[in-house]
């Protein structure tokens, strides 16, 4: 699929430098690209690539200055980076209008299947499911009975979707990740052994929020395990029972949370992160990469560490241990120099 310049720049609202008419037919980095693609910039480090790159057209930031002329021609945006994220969900939209029912596939005859919708092979799909007009898919994908899923979600391979999950609109589920498996619920018994609690509840996915590869989350022991309005979920987590994410929050990849734990809204969590059960995370909080969360974060706080503390004294903290061998030495030059006075 070709565009042109002006046809890109009515796309990311931007303004044409140069021919108008020239055509790019795929991407590339600033640094590498070839004729016949498109590059941005961004990030300064990379301005010397503008006099450099082969790149047919660039998206540039409307404020770029320049130290001598572009041969490229050039696509002047308030913010190159966020001009060139919404390019690329365009065209990715329109390299997946994928419809229709590939075979093999299972469909139940209770389910309830929309328009324009793209099941892949190997799907299975189960009693009473209702799948919502533009929703994809993909090969070998399992969602078991009574799941609900709104318009416009994309499943990617073999994402399994366990019974009663309600999914919303415009989620993206990609590959490999399980949603409304049992929670972790077992209770001891007298004689040591033991007994699972039944997790009878669902997990409840609202609208916009994308969840990355082999992720899982897992169904509440009552009631709902809940991913609020535009979370972004990235590979590799665990989200157990009861779990709350709220709107727009941020996960990255290999932190667990706990059961019950409460997220707020537009919190940061860095990768490999750690959170205790039944906790409240205050809204706009940030806890950075393998903190241990042990107890609640007020709204707002940055925290660090294990167990956590607030960021600016953690990190004063760690100023005062590397200068621990400093003041070792100065310690025993003091405790020789008390000796020999004592000797006087």
């Amino acid at each position: 699929m070709q565009l042109t310049a002006a046809q890109i720049a009515i796309l990311v609202n931007g303004k044409v430098d140069g021919n108008a008419d020239i055509a790019v037919a795929s991407f590339g980095k600033i640094e590498e690209a070839q004729q016949g693609q498109l590059a941005f910039l961004a990030n300064p480090k990379y301005n010397d690539f503008l006099y450099t790159t082969k790149a047919s057209i660039i998206i540039v930031n409307d404020t770029q200055e320049f130290k001598q002329p572009i041969t490229a021609t050039l696509i002047k945006v308030p913010d190159a980076y966020s001009a060139f994220a919404t390019l690329l969900d365009k065209y990715q939209q329109i390299q997946q209008q994928l419809t229709g029912i590939q075979q093999p596939v299972y469909i139940d005859a209770t389910a309830k299947i929309g328009d324009n919708v793209f099941i892949g092979a190997f799907a299975y799909i189960g009693k009473n499911v209702v799948v919502g007009d533009g929703t994809k898919i993909y090969p070998s994908t399992f969602i078991g009975d009574n799941v609900t899923i709104a318009q416009h979600t994309i499943l990617h391979p073999g994402v399994k979707i366990y019974h009663d999950c309600i999914i919303g609109s415009n989620v993206t589920i990609h590959a490999g990740s399980v949603i409304g498996a049992d929670g972790f619920g077992f209770a001891p018994q007298a004689d040591g052994s033991l007994k699972k609690v039944p997790q009878i509840g669902n997990v409840l996915i609202e609208d916009n929020v994308e969840i990355g590869s082999n992720t899982c989350i897992d169904r509440a022991t009552i009631g709902s395990t809940i991913i609020k309005s535009g979370a972004k979920l990235d590979n590799l987590l665990q989200i157990a029972h009861n779990v709350e994410v709220g709107n727009n929050t941020v996960i990255a990849a290999q932190t667990g949370v706990s059961g019950s734990t409460k997220i707020g809204n537009n919190v940061m969590i860095g990768g490999q992160a750690g959170l205790a059960g039944h906790l409240i995370i205050g809204d706009g909080a940030k806890i950075n990469a393998q903190t241990g969360v042990g107890k609640a974060v007020k709204p707002g706080t940055s925290v660090t560490g294990t167990p956590f503390d607030e960021f600016s004294k953690y990190m004063r903290n760690q100023a005062f241990v590397r200068s621990l061998p400093q003041m070792e030495k100065r310690l025993k030059e003091l405790e020789a120099l008390v000796k020999e006075l004592w000797k006087k």
